[in-house]
């Protein structure tokens, strides 16, 4: 019996090593075989408007993959279809100038939209920026309240922020400290 079960599983094995990619045929029909995975997928899903929770959740491939142009549009209408992480994606994509420029108050923005949609991450990023000043005039208090709020939501980092005493350089220590410093 052992020696069957090896058997079959060498055929099926044999069988899927010589069997053939499906050619992906376009027409005015449509498609036929289209790719379900990849960045061909996303690519067509932007292109056909398909905005969902798992397509968003994608961009994040995409971003990892370096292709930052394709993860900024996407995320962009992510975003813009109202779901949070999107937000705080772009965000991040405008914080360290992926796909585009370095545009602090883009990502402060993303942020403060986020928060305002009641996302956890976005309400500690919106208070860190109000306390740095950083994309939004600087406002230490209301910044304090929006890392309050997001510590009441749980999320951990902003409990040790406030347990740090708002010492900004417990969660974002000095690498990135020329971002953060006045411009005049």
């Amino acid at each position: 019996m052992r020696h069957l079960k090896l058997v079959l599983s060498a055929c099926i094995l044999a069988g899927a090593t010589h069997a053939e990619t499906p050619i992906t045929v376009e027409d005015e029909l449509g498609i036929l075989n289209p790719q379900d995975t990849g960045r061909e997928m996303l690519t067509r899903k932007i292109e056909m408007g398909v905005i969902d929770s798992v397509t968003c959740s994608l961009g994040i491939n995409v971003t990892k993959n370096d292709n930052h142009e394709l993860a900024r549009k996407l995320t962009r209408e992510c975003a813009e279809a109202g779901y949070t992480k999107a937000m705080t994606w772009m965000s991040q994509l405008e914080n360290n100038g992926l796909g585009g420029e370095y545009n602090p108050d883009a990502s402060a923005e993303w942020d403060r939209r986020a928060a305002e949609a009641g996302d956890p991450v976005g309400r500690f990023n919106h208070g860190l920026n109000l306390m740095r000043g950083h994309g939004v005039a600087k406002n230490e208090a209301l910044g304090r309240s929006y890392v309050d709020q997001a510590a009441r939501d749980g999320l951990t980092i902003a409990k040790r922020l406030q347990d740090a005493d708002y010492d900004l350089d417990e969660v974002t220590p000095d690498a990135d400290n020329w971002k953060y410093a006045p411009l005049f």
